[in-house]
């Protein structure tokens, strides 16, 4: 990825494998005339973790419906493992698992059934070697006699995991994985997560966690209206689009913003007691900008009592693209 902004659906440089899932123009409007995906294109590559982030309505999960056969589209086109997905559409889904925000299950069956059960919905062997690796993988293997209304919230979103993975997906989707689970499992999850990319599953996740993605994603898709805003690489999006924020609080306030400051982006905020400076590219130039802020404020005798500085998170930037989408659309 290079520092330029990422245009959905380009065609890969000659050194990257072909996309294992290709989308392209997806465009899906419902009976009563809501637009829930609006032109759609998007490339994944084999082994990623792409995280597609988005507020409630955004399109994600109807995006993800649309790549597993639940949902059908009005237009457009997807390929996946170089496949037309409406002529291979069986062959395709045998290769995909899903992970759905919703818990649904029989939670008098027991989960050793429930996903010996989903494994022999794609004709696939019992295999139960290979279902209790499964298993141990995500810490369930003490639980699998047990009923799944036994389990806690967290269990169970791990079992929906266990039963997307039965059947050996080369993709897995996985819809709010961590929804409704407190922060030490979903930690937990992360791990597990990871796990499944270092054994060569293709992963990807809708979040409402920033945290999340930005923890464990490759790469970072925002949507927004059933449009996809922006796809790039974790880092070359944080790098090119990060800010510096630092806030020099002076002894004495000023009225104006000295000349020797003038060709900085600062203003003075708080009546004047507060220098703010806004830059740099995510890249470590605000911070040196901030070093130089310090040096000329020493020069010129202005002293300050603190400095606070931040660097901007990815939630800052998801925060940037969903605003400025919205002061469009008014």
């Amino acid at each position: 990825m290079t520092g330029e902004r990422s245009l959905p659906g380009a065609v890969p440089a000659e050194d990257e494998a072909p996309p294992i899932l290709q989308i392209d123009g997806l465009t899906k409007r419902f009976a009563g005339g809501a637009l829930a995906l609006d032109n759609v294109s998007l490339q994944i590559r084999p082994g990623e973790i792409f995280a597609l982030l988005g507020p409630n309505g955004a399109g994600k999960t109807t995006l993800i419906g649309a790549v597993c056969g639940l949902v059908r589209p009005t237009s457009g086109r997807i390929q996946a493992f170089g496949q037309d997905a409406r002529r291979h559409w069986r062959a395709m889904r045998g290769r995909i698992g899903l992970v759905p925000q919703e818990l649904g299950f029989d939670i008098f069956d027991t989960v050793w059934r429930q996903v010996r059960y989903s494994r022999g919905l794609f004709g696939r062997s019992p295999a139960a070697d290979l279902l209790e690796e499964v298993l141990r993988s995500l810490s369930l293997w003490d639980k699998r006699d047990a009923q799944i209304r036994t389990l806690s919230g967290g269990m169970k979103r791990r079992v929906l995991i266990a039963k997307a993975l039965a059947h050996e997906p080369d993709i897995l989707f996985l819809d709010e994985p961590t929804a409704g689970v407190d922060v030490e499992l979903r930690r937990d999850m992360w791990r597990q997560i990871a796990g499944l990319k270092a054994r060569g599953v293709t992963i990807i996740l809708t979040t409402h966690y920033l945290e999340e993605a930005e923890e464990m994603a490759d790469r970072i898709g925002i949507m927004h209206r059933g449009r996809l805003l922006l796809v790039d690489d974790k880092r070359s999006m944080m790098k090119r689009l990060g800010r510096t924020e630092a806030r020099f609080t002076l002894i004495r306030p000023l009225g104006a913003v000295p000349e020797p400051l003038a060709d900085l982006p600062v203003e003075l905020v708080d009546g004047g007691r507060v220098l703010l400076y806004r830059g740099g590219d995510g890249a470590g130039r605000g911070r040196e900008h901030v070093a130089v802020l310090a040096q000329r404020l020493a020069e010129m005798g202005e002293r300050f009592t603190a400095i606070e500085q931040r660097e901007s998170s990815l939630e800052d930037i998801f925060m940037q693209f969903v605003d400025a989408e919205g002061t469009r659309a008014c």
